[in-house]
């Protein structure tokens, strides 16, 4: 049989395109199981439907980590019988965030299974001791046969089991090398019930393409209930983690940790991270975005150069490229400034990564600014989104923006004259249109 990587999807022969997702060169040959084994009959237990009045549930449903970061993005703690798979670069954090998961939960005296099939015991040893997450509670089985873990779960059950990582256990049932698209579908298929049917949360850990994307199947994120991703540089020390999916919280949620020599640290105060409020530097400007209940300002920076090539360049680093565009657009059809002859790069600082429509006002601010070469105002944040005839409209729940820019000390709050929840005062300057921007560059 084929397999495509990118949907899952299988067919008997070989194609260029997927016939099912359309994606080029995703289709590699597996072997399939066909039949059942020759063996003893067991009898088939008949499961029958229960009214959803009928389920108890405990009092502490959600299990927490006491990594308030981590259980933000979960929904609020760890679901008994989930399964939840954490990607990301290579060496941005993923094992050592899961191996200080476990060291939290087996400080409560709660027994923790962490299996590695690609590490040895001594080495996750050191690891440990390197981020002080040694504790008697945690056991390790280092092991690339997913039987084992069946096995240990048969004789005891742990409050969490980590797997690190998924690409690197496999089954005896099919003889294909470990991380095959087959192995993929089998493990993954095997740990999931394990998890429904015992009611021990199973953690992931998955390898990523180049792309960005899990490696193997679609298959793996279709199958769990919690797909967390790790966001920013590998050598930047901020890192993001992000909720792609989750079936028992919300997906807006994020996490901001910071990677130092001991492990992942929680950041108190997102919105310092992303600012600098010495740099009064031109192409320079700041914003406010929401991540689901979290309120924090950003960075925003532009830059310019003279362009060298036919075609300038336009850049953009933190949100869509093809935004970039629009902005362009907007500022000379409103302000009449040309962008012909020369590159556009902009850049969020601190690796975030968004779409919020109220960040537009100021990426237009820093654009202007780095055009002009002149710094904006000290102390002044923009909130609002742009139209395409540059009209300045309100953004959703910018109340509890204006209130965390005020809390952060901003004098000047720029956001848009429509907004009526919103009452002007000495730090609240309302505005129409961009071009009443022009007034604080004078």
């Amino acid at each position: 049989m084929f397999f495509c990587r990118e949907c899952g999807a299988e067919t008997a022969r070989w194609e260029g395109k997927c016939p099912h997702c359309g994606a080029w060169d995703s289709l590699r040959e597996s072997t399939t199981v066909t039949g059942k084994k020759k063996g003893k009959s067991k009898s088939i237990k008949v499961i029958d439907p229960v009214s959803l009045d009928d389920i108890k549930l405990e009092k502490q449903f959600r299990l927490n980590t006491s990594i308030s970061e981590l259980d933000g993005v979960l929904g609020g703690g760890i679901v008994p019988g989930m399964v939840a798979l954490v990607g990301g670069e290579p060496g941005i954090g993923k094992s050592t965030l899961l191996l200080q998961v476990a060291h939290k939960l087996a400080s409560q005296s709660l027994p923790i299974l962490y299996v590695s099939g690609e590490e040895s015991a001594r080495q996750i040893k050191y690891r440990a001791i390197r981020l002080n997450c040694v504790s008697p509670n945690l056991k390790l089985l280092c092991s690339t046969r997913i039987e084992d873990v069946v096995h240990y779960l048969d004789k005891q059950l742990p409050a969490l089991v980590v797997i690190d990582s998924i690409q690197s256990v496999s089954t005896d049932e099919i003889e294909n090398v470990p991380g095959s698209i087959s192995q993929l579908r089998a493990v993954t298929t095997m740990l999931v019930n394990l998890a429904k049917r015992t009611d021990v949360p199973i953690f992931l850990i998955g390898h990523v393409t180049k792309d960005g994307a899990v490696a193997g199947p679609k298959l793996i994120e279709h199958a769990v209930d919690t797909v967390l991703y790790f966001e920013g540089e590998r050598r930047n020390q901020l890192k993001i983690l992000r909720a792609n999916k989750n079936r028992f919280g919300s997906t807006n949620e994020i996490g901001i940790f910071d990677m130092q020599a001991d492990g992942l640290h929680e950041v108190p105060d997102i919105s310092q991270v992303f600012i600098d409020r010495n740099d009064n530097s031109p192409g320079s400007a700041i914003g406010c975005i929401m991540e689901g209940s979290r309120v924090f300002a950003t960075e925003v920076q532009a830059l310019f150069s003279s362009s060298s090539y036919g075609n300038p360049q336009r850049v953009a680093i933190g949100f869509d490229h093809k935004k970039l565009a629009i902005y362009l657009a907007i500022i000379e059809k409103n302000l009449s400034i040309n962008f012909h002859q020369s590159d556009v790069f902009i850049k969020l600082a601190g690796g975030i990564k968004t779409m919020e429509p109220s960040l537009d006002l100021a990426v237009i601010g820093a654009i202007i600014s780095g055009m002009k070469d002149i710094a904006l105002p000290p102390d002044t944040l923009m909130i609002g989104e742009v139209g395409l005839n540059g009209e300045v409209r309100p953004v959703y729940q910018s109340a509890q923006m204006v209130s965390e820019a005020i809390r952060l000390g901003y004098k000047k709050i720029i956001i848009s004259r429509r907004d009526k929840q919103i009452k002007k005062t000495d730090k609240i300057i309302k505005i129409r249109q961009i071009a009443e921007l022009m007034q604080l560059f004078k």
